[in-house]
């Protein structure tokens, strides 16, 4: 497929529109990048997402497809001869979904709060919040790897990509905050995971630097705090 047939609107931070890079990544889709400039909203991206107004946006063939997981979905339906990403068995397949929308509802305003925490008592709670997240998601892997190194088993599955997409993120976190999320000591299953999953080769290259994503943070707080 020519590159010119897909596009994907998206930043080098947002860890939603890695989710579709990797996705494309998983099922070697040529695709042309277009980045969001910080702060600002291409016509491009208003006119193909007038509803929420934001990345990702993966355009095919000149259709607009909008939201992360919905995407990802769309990239396994529709290059259906590369690797599944989605789980086969329907059962494991709404499981997969599940902790994927409880990443998104529920994890990650956690971990994004630790960046604004005001006082040593609400980063505290914020802490043991995505520590206790982390300690679901332990779980959730080793029932659901079945001793392999993914989520999906032996290769990247959906909920590898809807949480991995997070990995840099929790780097940043960790290195700014003196903290540790993930560690042998709690999540010693994730913390192969993180491994095995970071060093794959559709997701090696996309990965964002934790040191650049620390620099992308300051700023963003140093915006925050300018706003207040």
């Amino acid at each position: 497929m020519a590159q010119g047939d897909v596009k994907l609107i998206g930043a080098w931070p947002s860890p939603f529109v890695l989710r579709a890079r990797i996705a494309l990544n998983v099922k070697s889709v040529d695709y042309e990048f277009l980045q969001e400039q910080f702060g600002a909203k291409s016509q491009l991206l208003l006119e193909s997402n007038p509803v929420y107004k934001k990345i990702p946006v993966l355009i095919h063939e000149s259709k607009p497809i909008c939201e992360s997981l919905i995407i990802v979905e769309y990239i396994d339906e529709v290059w259906s001869s590369g690797p599944s990403i989605l789980p086969t068995d329907p059962y494991d397949r709404a499981v997969a979904r599940f902790w994927a929308v409880y990443i998104d509802d529920k994890w990650f305003p956690a971990m994004k709060g630790l960046a604004t925490a005001k006082g040593d008592e609400e980063r505290k709670a914020l802490v043991e919040q995505v520590g206790e997240g982390l300690g679901l998601l332990e779980e959730a892997y080793v029932k659901s790897s079945k001793g392999k190194a993914f989520f999906g088993g032996d290769e990247i599955g959906y909920l590898d990509i809807a949480f991995g997409s997070f990995l840099g993120w929790i780097r940043a976190t960790e290195k700014m905050g003196g903290v540790e999320l993930i560690d042998e000591a709690n999540t010693p299953g994730l913390v192969k995971w993180a491994e095995s999953f970071s060093s794959n080769p559709a997701v090696k290259d996309v990965l964002p630097e934790t040191d650049k994503l620390v620099e992308f943070a300051k700023i963003l707080q140093a915006k925050h705090s300018g706003s207040s």
